[in-house]
C-alpha cells in the first residue's frame, strides 16, 4: 500500500487525544482526570478534543524536533504555556541516519540518550497548576515513551500502561490524515488496514517498561538516578493518584 500526500486537511480536532485519568494503580486507586493529557499535534482552528475535562490545557509539552515546527507559533501558545522539549533532537548520527531499526530500539535510545529531556518533561508536568498536554506529531512514539514513564513512576499498573499505548492503533488512519500522509485505499477497505503500515505494538512499550524496571525502584528509580528527588516522586504520585496512595 503506497503512502501519498492526502488531498484534504483532515479532521479539525485532535484524533489521538486522551485524558490519562481512570487508569488503575495498585490497591484499587486510579489516576485523576484533568492532570495529564496526551495527543497528536494540534493545529490552528482545531476544536477542543472530545474527552478533555478542561480545555485549553494550562501547559503544553511539544516533543517535536525544531525542524518539524514549520508553521510558526504553536497554535496553543496564546492560551497555554508551551514548552518545547525536542527529545530526539541530536540523537541521530552526523549523516542524519537513525541509530535505531525498531521501535523498541528507538524507545531504548530515548531513555539512554535523552534522560535530561525526559526529566525536564517530568518536572514541567509536576509543577503545572492545571492540565498538561504532551504531544509530538502523531502522539505515538515520543509521547508514548514519555507517558509510559510518567505513569509507571506514579505506580500505574503495567497492563494499563500497555493498553493505553496500544489504543493509538485505532486512531492512526485519522492521525495520518491530519499529517496529510494518509494511505490510498480502495473503496470499501476498512481504515484498520492502515495498521499494517503504522502501528503501536505492545512489545515495543513492554520493552521500554522492562528497561526502566531494571532500576532499583523502577521508573521512579530511573528518574531519581537522573536527578529527580524522592520528594518530587512523592508529589507526582499524590498529584496523579491522590492522597489515597
Amino acid at each position: 500500500m503506497h503512502m501519498t500526500e492526502h488531498g484534504d486537511s483532515g479532521p479539525d480536532c485532535l484524533v489521538n487525544f486522551r485524558d490519562l485519568g481512570g487508569l488503575p494503580a495498585e490497591d484499587g486507586v486510579t489516576t485523576r482526570s484533568g492532570v495529564l493529557y496526551r495527543g497528536d499535534a494540534p493545529y490552528d482552528g482545531d476544536r477542543p478534543p472530545e474527552g478533555a475535562t478542561s480545555w485549553p490545557p494550562t501547559a503544553v509539552v511539544d516533543l517535536r524536533d525544531t525542524e518539524e515546527e514549520k508553521s510558526g507559533p504553536h497554535p496553543l501558545e496564546r492560551v497555554s504555556t508551551v514548552h518545547h522539549v525536542p527529545v530526539l533532537e541530536g540523537l541521530r548520527d552526523e549523516s542524519g541516519a537513525d541509530p535505531w531499526d525498531t521501535l523498541a530500539e528507538l524507545y531504548g535510545c530515548m531513555v539512554e540518550r535523552a534522560p535530561k529531556r525526559l526529566l525536564e518533561v517530568f518536572r514541567i508536568v509536576l509543577e503545572s497548576p492545571g492540565p498538561v498536554l504532551v504531544h509530538c506529531a502523531a502522539g505515538k512514539d515520543r509521547t508514548g515513551v514519555v507517558c509510559a514513564l510518567l505513569l509507571s513512576a506514579a505506580g500505574v499498573r503495567r497492563d494499563a500502561i500497555v493498553t493505553d499505548y496500544v489504543h493509538t492503533d485505532r486512531n492512526m488512519y485519522q492521525v495520518l490524515r491530519r499529517l496529510r500522509i494518509a494511505p490510498e485505499m480502495p473503496t470499501g477497505v476498512d481504515e484498520s488496514a492502515v495498521r499494517e503500515l503504522v502501528s503501536a505494538p505492545a512489545e515495543a512499550i513492554e520493552h521500554l517498561l522492562r528497561t526502566v524496571d531494571t532500576e532499583d525502584g523502577g521508573a521512579a528509580g530511573w528518574l531519581i538516578r537522573h536527578g529527580a528527588s524522592d520528594a518530587e516522586i512523592d508529589r507526582w504520585r499524590d498529584k496523579l493518584l491522590g492522597s489515597a496512595v
